[in-house]
């Protein structure tokens, strides 16, 4: 619509001008604090539960919008709205939780990327009516802002809620693998991308039987990693606290150390399809093995190993170093 020429592209800068300092990492204009000082965590949630509310019914507003005047009053809004939800976020303390101010965060980039999204949409010569990207947008402003919502409310909620993602993906790449050694030892062969770019030649699709000696403990690495996240997610659950600094600190170490396992099970999984090089192999079970055992060991020392926990952490620091140990054997002479 003519009118969106005229009111938008201020939204649309505003927007992207907000994101650029969330994106930076802006420090928190709060400092410290949250521990006993002037931080109050229930005005917090307020401001920011109203500043979400605002977008959403911003972006619905501006969808509808029928003439200029509309638009500039409500791309007004949603600039206010949006500039009010990286207010509260700045204005969380860092004593709050690394883990937590970084899902604050997430949420409100989230919101603004959903709002320029629509702005750009708008903008968009279309004719009379909502076009299907304008209401894709629209909705997509709506599931950010609800996901804002329901943002965990401590660093120990959140750092359950990173657990439980990294969880889910240890075990996708986990069925990944054993799914295509089910299949008897040919990962590629449904892959239509493969068939149709013709990258396949010569190149060998399926596993040797000294491949497959060695997938079994990189399999068993695999599922250490699961059960690693599986259980420290329990014992989060169980005993996480997030009400002193050193609570908060440790719960952030552990995130940290958590949160470099599934990339390196991605990895690794990766180095299992063939042809295998056993040298990058070795080396990605090594930064695995390497990344399980210090998170095992930064769980051991935080609150949330209670004695109830110390069990697991025993055996599965056991099941690493076995699994690796086997992987060396298999693999001698290739470093």
């Amino acid at each position: 619509m003519e009118a969106a020429a005229a009111a938008l592209p201020g939204l649309r800068g505003a927007l992207r001008a907000v994101l650029a300092g969330l994106r930076g990492g802006e420090a928190p204009v709060g400092g410290q604090g949250g521990q006993g000082g002037g931080f109050e965590r229930g005005r917090f949630w307020e401001a920011l539960a109203a500043a979400v509310q605002a977008a959403s019914r911003a972006a619905t507003q501006l969808s509808l919008a029928a003439s200029a005047q509309e638009l500039e009053r409500l791309s007004g809004e949603a600039q206010r709205a949006v500039l009010a939800a990286a207010a509260a976020y700045s204005g969380l303390p860092e004593d709050q939780g690394r883990t937590l101010r970084r899902a604050v965060r997430d949420a409100v980039v989230e919101v603004a990327e959903g709002l320029l999204r629509l702005a750009e949409a708008l903008l968009r010569p279309t004719p009379p009516g909502l076009s299907r990207e304008q209401l894709v947008s629209t909705g997509g402003v709506w599931e950010a802002c609800e996901r804002a919502a329901g943002l965990p409310r401590d660093n120990a909620a959140a750092v359950a809620s990173a657990l439980s993602a990294w969880l889910g993906i240890a075990r996708d790449a986990l069925r990944e693998v054993e799914q295509a050694l089910a299949e008897g030892g040919e990962p590629f062969q449904d892959d239509p991308e493969e068939e149709e770019v013709g990258s396949r030649g010569d190149r060998d699709v399926s596993w040797s039987e000294a491949d497959r000696q060695l997938l079994g403990p990189c399999v068993g690495l695999v599922k250490a990693a699961k059960a690693c996240l599986k259980k420290l997610l329990g014992a989060v659950n169980a005993w996480g606290k997030a009400e002193t600094a050193e609570q908060v600190a440790q719960l952030d170490d552990v995130a940290d150390a958590a949160g470099d396992i599934s990339p390196s099970v991605d990895e690794l999984v990766l180095s299992t399809y063939p042809p295998v090089n056993r040298l990058t192999l070795r080396l990605n079970a090594g930064k695995l093995a390497a990344v399980l055992k210090k998170m095992l060991e930064v769980t051991q020392a935080s609150h949330v190993c209670a004695p109830s926990e110390e069990g697991w952490v025993q055996f599965l620091s056991g099941a690493v170093d076995h699994n690796m140990d086997k992987i060396k054997d298999l693999t001698q002479g290739v470093l």
